[in-house]
This record gives C-alpha cells, structure tokens and sequence, in this order.
C-alpha cells in the first residue's frame, strides 16, 4: 500500500512538518514520489516510523536513533525495545506506587515527611482502602473533616504510637484466630473493647463523643445486613 505524507500524519499523530523534517536529515525517507514529486510511503516506512516514535517517546535524540536503526538486525531492535519497555515500566510502577503511597499519607492526614513514613510504615499502607472508602462515605461530613484535621496534627512520636498499638491489636487477634477462641468469648471481646478503645483515643471521640461506638454499631448492622 501507498500512503501520502497527510495520510501518514493521520496514521501516526506526527505532523506533516515533522515528516518533512525526517525526510530532510534522512531518518525517514519515503520509498517513492509521484510524478509531481509528491512523498510517496510504503509499509515498510511505516514501520521505521513506529521504531522512530518509539525511540522519540524513550527520550532518544534524533541522530542517537538514526545510530540505532542503522543495524539492520530487526531482532536486535526487538530485544532492545522489549528491555527499555521493560525498564520504563518498573520505573513507573514505582512512581505509581510513590505517588499512591503520598496520596494515602494526605488522606490520613499524616503530617510526616517522606523519610518518616517509610520509618514508621515501612513498606505498608498508611490507611488503604479503608481510608479511600471512608473518604467517599464520610468525605463531605464535618466529623469526617474534623477527625482530619485532628489526624494532621500528629507527629512523629504519635503516628509510631499508632502504629505499635495497632500491630499489637491484630497480633492479638491474629493469636485468637490461630487458637480458636469463638467470636463471641470473653477473650475476643475483650480484644475486641480494646480496638474500640484504640480508635476512640486516637482518631474518634476527640471528634464527637460516642463516635467510636455508633461507627462500631454501623459496621456491626452492615455485617448483619450483608449476612441475611
């Protein structure tokens, strides 16, 4: 098939000029012209554009890719691109996960900087989905924005407090779970009162008195709900 240079800037989102451009420094050169010296391209330069695209959008320079494509083994190219493929994807999975894992903190309110998260949290999720959810649910309330605000003022000390209570708590659990204690036995509920505990002293009462209870109470009817 034949294409002309308007054809082959719809085809690729490049502009006319830019395929000029191409032509001019020899990176891309059209297979043929009309008798009115018209840019003719094959699907052959198509390809060679794609390889060109591909090596613009991975930051290459013009001549570097020119270097490039000058060897003419194609599974050279293929086991090129497939590795800087590869390369840029772990490097933006991990900005992916930066930036979630900030989005998380601001979320939580968690007033600490980047080298201090990673020292009290680890590799661990400040809030999560949980977190996420509550937004939506509780977003637009004044005791959502009020516990926020709360949350913000934590420092250092506080946030490491929070965090090896709440370790301690799901050890706790995660103890009973492994020997069996009912659900509804003076131990587990004992485990249970102390997470009520936990999270009335540090994220719900200061808000509204009670508050830790009716939210218990919610989860409680919702579990009830999904259960009939």
């Amino acid at each position: 098939m034949s294409f002309s240079v308007g054809q082959v800037a719809q085809l690729s989102g490049v502009t006319v000029r830019t395929l000029h451009h191409y032509d001019e420094i020899g990176l891309l050169s059209p297979t043929g012209r009309t008798a009115a010296g018209y840019r003719v391209y094959r699907n052959a330069d198509l390809a060679r554009l794609r390889r060109i695209l591909f090596y613009r959008e991975l930051g290459f320079a013009l001549d570097e890719i020119a270097t490039i494509l000058a060897d003419p083994d194609v599974g050279s190219h293929l086991r090129r691109q497939h590795k800087l493929l590869r390369e840029r994807i772990a490097r933006l999975s991990a900005m992916v996960a930066a930036v979630e894992k900030e989005m998380e903190a601001q979320q939580m309110g968690i007033s600490l900087t980047p080298e201090e998260q990673f020292e009290i949290f680890g590799t661990d999720n400040p809030g999560g989905e949980w977190a996420q959810e509550a937004e939506q649910r509780w977003g637009d309330t004044d005791a959502y924005r009020q516990s926020t605000r709360r949350t913000a003022t934590y420092g250092k000390d506080e946030w490491r407090a929070i965090k090896a209570e709440a370790d301690a708590g799901l050890r706790d659990f995660a103890e009973a779970l492994r020997c069996g204690v009912p659900t509804d036995s003076p131990r587990a509920m004992d485990l249970a009162e102390a997470h009520r505990r936990y999270i009335s002293r540090w994220f719900y009462d200061d808000v509204a008195p009670g508050l830790a209870r009716y939210v218990h109470d919610a989860i409680t009817a919702n579990a009830d709900r999904a259960a009939t």
